[in-house]
């Protein structure tokens, strides 16, 4: 009997790990770029009482055995790349990847990281950032005395100076082996692991990567209908396994009841 209690709290515990995904994912609903994770369950160890196959005669054997499972756990949170909706921005730092890839950006630390938010800025200075000042790699500046910019779908980027059209550069974007394996640090920023591989990084539109498409942003791809089906869900598993522990609990106060 005390098995069912931490069985059925086992089970309590994993639906607020899947409720607290489900409610990161309604919190980037609006986030550009954002992808939604799914919580990934696996069941515990299991105590046996009798073997599947146990010998039970001359020749005969159990076809089944006795085995009494002690619970379910959180094995991964995976994310879901797929490609978001895109929003028409008309503004000319707002780029969008049309399919696979990662633009990259250096951080204050000297690392590269990854991200699918193309709402780029230009500072001071005319470097052209993200929303947080880190800058885009390859490094693009653009002139004070620039009056357009224009970046085709394979990363070429155009300066209009004057009446001249200038070759500014390439803006070229990564990709990975296993997107599901690079670790989220926040600000829209993902790192490369082990499990993800080391970044491809190759001109748009090439080696199996997404073209660019200038004025145009990607939005989350978390759909709001699916989460409020999976928190319901989530919500409805969580109380059933409270009620599990509530009719435990009330066995084992009839058999302390006894006399």
């Amino acid at each position: 009997m005390i098995k069912s209690l931490n069985t059925a709290a086992t089970g309590m515990q994993a639906q607020q790990n899947n409720m607290d995904v489900i409610a990161n994912n309604l919190a980037n609903v609006s986030t550009v770029g954002f992808k939604k994770s799914r919580a990934e369950f696996e069941d515990l160890l299991y105590q046996t009482k009798k073997e599947p196959g146990q010998a039970t005669g001359l020749n005969s054997v159990t076809p089944t055995g006795v085995q009494t499972g002690l619970g379910v756990r959180t094995a991964a949170i995976q994310k879901n790349f797929d490609i978001g909706s895109p929003v028409l921005t008309k503004n000319v730092l707002d780029i969008m990847i049309e399919g696979p890839g990662f633009f990259q950006i250096l951080t204050p630390d000297g690392q590269i990281a990854y991200t699918r938010d193309g709402q780029f800025k230009k500072n001071a200075q005319g470097q052209v950032t993200d929303k947080n000042g880190n800058f885009l790699q390859p490094a693009m500046t653009i002139p004070p005395e620039a009056s357009g910019l224009d970046i085709l779908s394979n990363g070429e980027v155009r300066m209009y100076i004057g009446d001249q059209v200038q070759n500014a550069g390439q803006l070229d974007i990564a990709n990975f082996v296993n997107p599901a394996g690079l670790k989220s640090i926040g600000k829209n920023l993902y790192l490369p692991t082990s499990a993800s591989g080391q970044p491809v990084v190759g001109r748009p539109g090439l080696q199996g990567m997404g073209g660019l498409a200038q004025g145009q942003i990607e939005q989350s791809n978390v759909n709001i209908v699916d989460e409020m089906v999976n928190m319901i869900s989530a919500q409805r598993a969580y109380e059933t396994n409270s009620k599990a522990i509530q009719a435990a609990d009330q066995m084992l106060q009839s058999v302390n009841n006894l006399k």
